[in-house]
């Protein structure tokens, strides 16, 4: 008989596949986040914006909210941060105040394009390990697993009980 796997058996905490994954991320992470905060003098979630941000490109800011999955007020305070730190432009188009469009600015490319590297070889090391197919089927499972998250969420939403911000629980970026 086959032993049974960790994502089979979820007999404890140590065995769900988001805490495994929490794990991954916060051993992977620190050295990201010792390279932006270091080197760069930018926070992870900082990174996160200016990683996310193409070189040209403009999002509003409901839409990079979405994109980095965060709430819209802490999105909010991100960008006050980032522009008052002249990495990102602010532009609110006439005749709409309610929207506002952003784009990196020189010295927010520049960090992007000195960070990126050293961060897609961390990510290069850490998969390594793998063959090509193992990759190739890494990427095929995450794919699926994420579809599969996304449907499940759309099911359980009306179901779960709502968050209380107020009291510092419940943000988008939080795992088990």
């Amino acid at each position: 008989m086959r032993d049974i796997t960790p994502s089979r058996r979820l007999a404890g905490v140590d065995d769900l596949l988001l805490y495994r994954l929490n794990r991954l991320s916060a051993s992977a992470g620190a050295m990201v986040v010792r390279l932006c905060e270091g080197g760069h003098g930018i926070t992870r979630r900082e990174w996160r914006v200016i990683g996310l941000m193409k070189e040209g490109e403009v999002l509003t800011s409901s839409a990079l909210a979405e994109r980095i999955q965060m709430y819209k007020a802490r999105t909010s305070r991100l960008i006050s941060g980032l522009t008052q730190r002249g990495l990102l432009n602010r532009e609110i188009p006439p005749g709409n105040r309610r929207e506002v469009h952003l784009s990196l600015t020189p010295a927010g490319i520049k960090i992007s394009q000195n960070l990126m590297p050293q961060v897609r070889e961390i990510n290069r090391s850490i998969l390594s390990v793998l063959t090509d197919e193992e990759m190739a089927q890494l990427d095929t499972l995450i794919l699926k697993l994420q579809h599969s998250a996304e449907a499940l969420s759309l099911t359980l939403q009306p179901q779960l009980p709502k968050t209380q911000r107020r009291l510092g629980r419940g943000t988008k970026e939080r795992h088990f």
